[in-house]
């Protein structure tokens, strides 16, 4: 079996808190570019083992540990062995979490930020793969939200702590972050180098260098992951993936199937068919 045949990542909705994405996948030569998850990824290796980047560092995820990437955190992803990695996440949003907060902390408003990159938890991997088992089965929402609030619950009190905030650099943080939101409000938009510099009150050159320190992705690379968010949603929707990568701001859609792939390990097209079936 060559590479080609072996990757395979299987997408769907879970009947849970409005729909939770869950992957199953299968990965030899699949590498991951740098990208972000508007979601939490919370995931566990069934087989192999995968490397991959996320804040700062290079991180090695075995059989049976437990994968945590922050929403908005940049990572990477590839095999950490020659026959690759096998592994079933979930992508809870923020706002999941937040309701899991209000009840722990008296009405807070919060998400929780998991500073590991990698954890073993016996318990935990044994309520994510009843996770999986029961959402694979179809099982009643009621018994699927309970299995995963336990999961969210036992994730915060045992692994996280505040949510990371970034660095201020040179006191530009919140110009910084202002370029961020204009890009994810705009991400269709050709804007060009000297327009976004002016939006952050820098020079081009030092533009550049403090949004890459901030938030570990060059300008142009958040923009496409901006564009991806869209996609997805698009997808969702129904349109068609040709005029989402119109619509999205890609050259055309063999550079949309390229980007997208690279993030999410399967085809616009493909992730299209398995997030309607949620619908039906």
């Amino acid at each position: 079996m060559d590479n080609k045949t072996k990757e395979k990542a299987n997408f769907t909705i879970a009947n849970a808190f409005d729909g939770i994405e869950i992957v199953h996948a299968d990965y030899k030569g699949q590498e991951f570019s740098k990208h972000v998850h508007e979601g939490y990824t919370i995931g566990v290796i069934e087989k192999g083992a995968q490397r991959f980047y996320r804040s700062g560092e290079i991180h090695t995820a075995d059989t049976n540990s437990i994968i945590l990437v922050n929403a908005d955190d940049v990572h990477t992803g590839e095999s950490a062995t020659p026959e690759g990695w096998q592994y079933r996440a979930m992508y809870p949003l923020p706002e999941h979490f937040e309701n899991v907060c209000l009840d722990l902390y008296e009405g807070k408003k919060c998400a929780p930020y998991f500073s590991s990159s990698v954890i073993n938890d016996a318990l935990l991997t044994e309520q994510l793969r009843l996770l999986f088992n029961q959402v694979d089965n179809n099982a009643s929402k009621l018994l699927t939200e309970t299995i995963l609030y336990s999961l969210m619950l036992r994730l915060t009190l045992r692994h996280s702590s505040l949510r990371h905030v970034p660095k201020d650099i040179s006191g530009s943080k919140e110009k910084l972050i202002r370029v961020k939101e204009y890009l994810d409000f705009y991400p269709a938009e050709d804007i060009s180098l000297k327009q976004l510099a002016v939006i952050a009150g820098l020079s081009q050159y030092h533009f550049i260098r403090q949004f890459k320190k901030m938030f570990d992705l060059a300008p142009h690379g958040y923009q496409i992951q901006a564009r991806l968010k869209k996609a997805k949603t698009l997808l969702k929707a129904g349109v068609k993936p040709a005029m989402v990568a119109t619509d999205c701001g890609f050259h055309d859609q063999s550079h949309f199937n390229r980007h997208f792939k690279k993030a999410l390990g399967t085809t616009p097209s493909k992730f299209q068919k398995q997030a309607i079936l949620y619908k039906n």
